[in-house]
């Protein structure tokens, strides 16, 4: 290797992606993310091919290195583009938004805009940028209806288009890869919170759902290389990784919120305040003349592994921006023994039952949320928590044995 700037700053990054053994525990260097492998292996995944990465402020290495910044000072990666997902490479738009087409100021990189494409529009986006191979690295959260699976979705449909190499980087799965829960997309309802028939809480790792994308629903097969992790296990939690967490987007903050995420987002359906412009979107949920009698009638249930307590809070901006609101706080307590989904059911039976305020947003997202009508109607119809549950465990058990098939981690 030649000297230069970039091959001095490889050295020194090749030390930070991976730390020494006088510097890391053993169980850290037992556990290794995809980008960690990739590294340790000299890139050779990537030798002789000119690179995209599709990538967020959540591809990091455990020294918060961004992969980017990384692979930009090495020879050995021939780095030529970056693309953008929603809220951004950096993470500077809020929900609904993305950063546009830019040049990076710290690599000089042309970063293209993925957020709202699929299909052949991306697909010439893949071909304008020169790239031959399309790399995918970003931190997901275990939801079906959290955008970035879709993004890795469109982007292995529009490389398939395009022609090129798609290879996908795993992270874990935060809240666990232990089961698959909730109910499962009717086609009829796919959207870009849904575009395919997997469940609310998938429980995969992204290379998992790679693997089932090409697999079950692409047209045809993307040509897709994996890079696994080392040392994860399905049973462990996103603090088991040693990894930093980095908000994925502006509204999951931490960890706790990935946990209640893939149930109390169906707030986002309704006229309550899904949390959004608190600093606990998602644990807090409320609106304008909700009490105490939410939070009673909530922990009267029972549900395993968490307690609901009485709040009042003011959202900075969405829903109720600068009002005072009543609510709960969603406070779990055992999360092995937590379920997201049949909790935030509960949360909307118990809603409805004790604010006469309670509505559907008119559009009735929550259908696009929950994957179909049933939901909703179910509720309104007077159903219980267990009900709604029940109503969907035939189709559950349906993906489940697929789901199986694609999984590669015990």
């Amino acid at each position: 290797m030649r000297l230069t700037r970039r091959s001095l700053l490889a050295a020194t990054t090749a030390a930070a992606v991976l730390p020494t053994a006088s510097a890391a525990s053993a169980a850290t260097r037992r556990r290794r993310t995809g980008f960690e492998n990739l590294a340790a292996d000299g890139y050779a995944q990537l030798s002789g091919r000119r690179i995209g990465v599709v990538t967020n402020p959540t591809g990091v290495t455990r020294d918060v290195r961004h992969i980017v910044d990384v692979m930009h000072a090495d020879d050995r990666v021939d780095l030529i583009a970056v693309f953008g997902p929603e809220h951004g490479f950096r993470g500077t738009a809020q929900a609904g938004g993305s950063e546009g087409r830019y040049d990076d100021p710290a690599t000089g990189l042309p970063v293209y805009d993925t957020y709202l494409k699929s299909g052949r529009p991306l697909a010439d986006v893949f071909t304008t940028s020169g790239v031959d191979t399309v790399v995918f690295d970003i931190q997901d959260v275990g939801a079906r209806f959290y955008t970035y699976i879709w993004t890795l979705y469109d982007c292995m449909e529009a490389a398939r288009l395009a022609g090129k190499r798609f290879v996908v980087l795993d992270r874990p799965n935060p809240v666990t890869g232990r089961a698959a829960l909730g109910p499962v997309l009717h086609k009829e309802f796919a959207t870009f919170v849904g575009r395919q028939p997997i469940s609310q809480a998938h429980g995969m790792t992204v290379v998992e759902l790679a693997r089932l994308f090409n697999g079950e629903f692409l047209a045809a097969p993307v040509e897709l290389d994996t890079v696994l992790m080392s040392g994860w296990k399905r049973t462990a939690w996103f603090d088991d990784s040693g990894l930093p967490w980095v908000p994925p987007s502006p509204n999951m903050p931490t960890p706790e919120t990935a946990l209640v995420y893939s149930g109390t987002c169906l707030f986002e359906g309704t006229n309550l305040s899904e949390g959004r412009g608190t600093t606990r979107p998602f644990e807090l949920l409320g609106a304008e003349g909700v009490d105490g009698r939410w939070a009673a009638a909530a922990n009267g249930l029972g549900l395993p592994g968490v307690h609901f307590r009485e709040a009042y809070f003011a959202p900075t901006f969405s829903k109720f921006q600068g009002k005072t609101i009543g609510g709960v706080q969603v406070h779990v307590h055992d999360r092995d023994a937590y379920d997201p989904v049949r909790t935030g059911i509960a949360l909307l039976v118990t809603a409805k039952k004790t604010w006469s305020g309670f509505a559907w947003r008119p559009d009735n997202w929550i259908d696009k949320l929950t994957g179909s009508t049933r939901v909703r109607t179910m509720i309104d119809a007077g159903a219980g928590a267990d009900e709604v549950v029940a109503g969907w465990e035939e189709e559950l058990a349906a993906f489940r044995r697929v789901r199986r098939e694609y999984l590669v981690y015990r």
